[in-house]
């Protein structure tokens, strides 16, 4: 893969994405709507304010707990939407 591109898993889907892209972003290419969980009404949630203040997109990246918004793409990483 070049430099340029950095290939992820998104629930099981590869997603190649740009070399610097957020885990929204990726996360908006894997399924159009970028939608990191649900809320307890089992609606879809979504990044909202982009700079980690309102915790909508809350995701596991390699088991741990990360804001997508706030959090750029590594090579091989594994991001888990369902909370």
């Amino acid at each position: 893969m070049s430099s340029s591109h950095t290939l992820l898993h998104v629930d099981g889907h590869l997603v190649r994405v740009k070399a610097g892209s957020s885990v929204a972003a990726a996360l908006r290419i894997a399924g159009g709507m970028g939608v990191a969980r649900t809320s307890v009404s089992g609606q879809p949630r979504a990044p909202f304010c982009g700079m980690g203040v309102c915790q909508e997109c809350r995701v596991l990246v390699d088991g741990r707990r990360r804001l997508a918004c706030q959090t750029v793409c590594g090579e091989g990483m594994h991001v888990e939407t369902a909370e």
